[in-house]
């Protein structure tokens, strides 16, 4: 039995696509727990790039089955347009994707007010997609699940509902127009009829392959230190990225996860607002986002950038249970000098013993740091570790001693070929 949950171990944008692509050819089934729209995979094949949001990269391989849990909560437009985009690049999804019935639908009503909550004082960087919105209905048990869709009678009274609360809160405290309550019905009942032939029991169907034998492999968006609960907090997602995080969007038992796989970038970066120790604001930090093209695959957001950090990534090792990791983007490093690593934090003139994820900590802490010689040689064309630099390979011990966990996967660029295993 072969189940791993693959897990983005920073604050997401690791290049968990093309690291699921690679992996897809050895799993029947590749399956996305958690998030929705705001993620982005880039998948490098040939002179071909693939950028997906909601459809896990698996569905690049013809003969991969792809699924979306009840975990992730989906934008019906979004959906449509990533299937319509697959289908142009002659990629077929029926009958290899399948979608949860209990999943969250994302309303206009989310991203209006995703929208009005980040153009305010209060903003905390969101991808303006409706995803924290979404999932606070879903918690307050006011949400509407693709499963409502079959019955409707019951989706018009609870969409009537929920936009006659919205519209009093848009009038009264946002001073905006109202909602057109009989428009947005009648968009999801035909969504509904796009939809249809997708939608599964998907914790039957995924137990049911695990009885006969499927290899699965589970995909989350976003990283560990964007966590709801882990992370650092408030500057963090909706929902829950790490590898746990699995079991409860797919519908799967603990006791079913075989291995945990870490994705990890060669340095440190992060998009919108929220602490970051290693931050370089200077030409270092201009010349990380120049040479790794560090703009974002949803928004296009230039992403803040630092030295790698590996009391942060040990952290996300131990909540996630990382043995294993692909380390991404090593190529990106290959013109430094000198390469900083930081291996712990000083706050208060004290060295902490734990990774702290208060804000109020974060943002006043001073990183430690080793200095680690560059390798100052083209690394994007070599396909053996043996062949790489003496110094690489120091870098890559380096950090496999200081976060804890074996190194499996080196990506020295986006494409299929850039790959070396060990």
């Amino acid at each position: 039995m072969s189940i791993s949950v693959l897990v983005g171990s920073q604050w997401g944008d690791e290049g968990k696509g093309k690291i699921v692509d690679i992996l897809s050819s050895r799993f029947d089934i590749v399956a996305r727990y958690q998030g929705g729209a705001n993620a982005g995979h880039t998948i490098q094949i040939d002179d071909k790039q693939y950028i997906l949001h909601l459809i896990p990269s698996g569905i690049l391989r013809e003969d991969v089955e792809c699924i979306i849990g009840n975990g992730v909560v989906i934008d019906p437009k979004a959906l449509l347009d990533e299937i319509f985009f697959l289908k142009q690049k002659g990629i077929e999804t029926s009958g290899r994707l399948f979608i949860s019935q209990n999943a969250h639908l994302i309303m206009p009503y989310h991203k209006l007010l995703d929208s009005i909550h980040e153009n305010s004082e209060q903003k905390i960087g969101t991808t303006g997609r409706g995803i924290g919105p979404c999932y606070i209905d879903k918690y307050a048990r006011k949400g509407i699940r693709i499963i409502d869709l079959l019955n409707k009678h019951e989706l018009e009274k609870k969409i009537r509902m929920n936009i006659e609360e919205k519209n009093n809160l848009l009038r009264k405290l946002y001073n905006h127009e109202e909602l057109d309550v009989d428009q947005i019905i009648n968009e999801y009942l035909e969504f509904d009829e796009a939809i249809d032939p997708y939608v599964k029991d998907i914790p039957s169907y995924l137990n049911t392959a695990i009885g006969n034998g499927k290899k699965i492999l589970m995909e989350g968006a976003q990283g560990a230190l964007l966590d709801v609960d882990h992370g650092t907090y408030p500057f963090v997602t909706s929902s829950n990225p790490v590898a746990g995080g699995a079991c409860v969007g797919m519908g799967l038992s603990p006791t079913k996860i075989t291995s945990v796989i870490g994705i990890v970038k060669a340095y440190t970066t992060r998009v919108g607002y929220g602490p970051f120790p290693t931050e370089l604001t200077d030409e270092t930090g201009e010349a990380l986002r120049q040479i790794g093209a560090e703009y974002g695959a949803t928004t296009g957001r230039p992403r803040r950038c630092g030295w790698f950090d590996a009391f942060l990534v040990n952290y996300s090792r131990m909540i996630n249970g990382i043995e294993r990791a692909a380390i991404t983007k090593l190529d990106v490093l290959s013109s430094f000098e000198n390469i900083k690593v930081c291996v712990g934090y000083e706050y208060q003139g004290k060295k902490l013993k734990t990774f702290p994820t208060a804000d109020f900590i974060l943002n006043n802490v001073q990183p430690v740091y080793e200095v680690l010689p560059g390798w100052k040689a083209d690394i994007s064309h070599i396909t053996s570790y043996d062949d790489l630099p003496l110094e690489t390979k120091d870098y890559l011990s380096f950090i496999s001693i200081a976060c804890g966990f074996e190194i499996s996967i080196i990506s020295v660029g986006p494409k299929r070929n850039q790959t070396i295993e060990l």
